[in-house]
């Protein structure tokens, strides 16, 4: 039963996964190619600070 564990463990770990190191994790890049992507990114942050005064005047 031991060893069934020990399998377990490895797998939870992830140790079958991609390795990044640091810096490669820090680099990241949005990338909007096309118009519809783009103004679905603006419509999102828009929405976002809609949203919050939104709520903060039902709260105040």
């Amino acid at each position: 039963m031991s060893s069934d564990r020990s399998d377990r463990h490895s797998d939870q770990n992830g140790d079958e996964g991609p390795v990044f190191s640091a810096e490669q994790a820090r680099q990241g890049e949005i990338i909007l190619r096309t118009r519809t992507r783009r103004i679905i990114f603006v419509a999102g942050l828009v929405g976002i600070v809609i949203l919050i005064a939104v709520v903060r005047f039902a709260v105040g």
